[in-house]
């Protein structure tokens, strides 16, 4: 049985380190065999004023899992004892797919999604803007071939792009470089 932390009383820093653990594996609603902090939407978890505040950044401006990122963090941490929770929203940096973390990656590819290609260091300032999609080899999650087409920039996702192997045949999903 959870027992509800007052929200009168201050949170320690064990309650802090357990609404983070809760808030780490909350599961993204589009891509579910990755946590929030897998995908790398979870900013921060910290305490203010005696309720959780967690931060996160979406994965593209108009997002549609942002309400859902948001309602499942809250019964999530609620479940767990933590009814006072406030899920705030940061748009700066942007996110990018590099903020997938090795283990999101690998998860990523275990479940037949080609992980994106890590982008690098970037300036800072405006994003430029590009016409085309990067030209990275995309490899077959399922037989590793480089040998891919794409067959639709957009899968089930809008972040993510519907290709084949010309080598086994399949058909599988690649998570943008963004």
């Amino acid at each position: 049985m959870v027992s509800a932390v007052p929200t009168s009383r201050r949170l320690s820093t064990e309650d802090l380190e357990r609404a983070r653990l809760v808030a780490e594996r909350v599961c993204d609603p589009e891509l579910p065999v990755l946590t929030l902090a897998d995908l790398g939407v979870l900013r921060d978890v910290a305490v203010e004023a005696g309720r959780v505040v967690v931060t996160i950044t979406p994965t593209y401006s108009g997002c549609p899992a942002l309400d859902a990122m948001r309602a499942d963090l809250r019964s999530g941490l609620a479940a767990e004892g933590f009814p006072d929770v406030e899920v705030r929203t940061a748009l700066h940096p942007a996110w990018t797919t590099d903020w997938i973390s090795e283990e999101g990656r690998r998860k990523l590819a275990e479940h037949g999604i080609a992980p994106p290609a890590r982008l690098g260091p970037r300036a800072a300032g405006p994003v430029p803007l590009r016409l085309e999609p990067p030209s990275a080899t995309v490899r077959c999650p399922r037989c590793g071939s480089a040998d891919t087409v794409e067959l639709s920039r957009f899968g089930a996702t809008a972040c993510k792009a519907l290709r084949r192997c010309q080598d086994c045949r399949e058909p599988f999903e690649h998570v943008k470089e963004i």
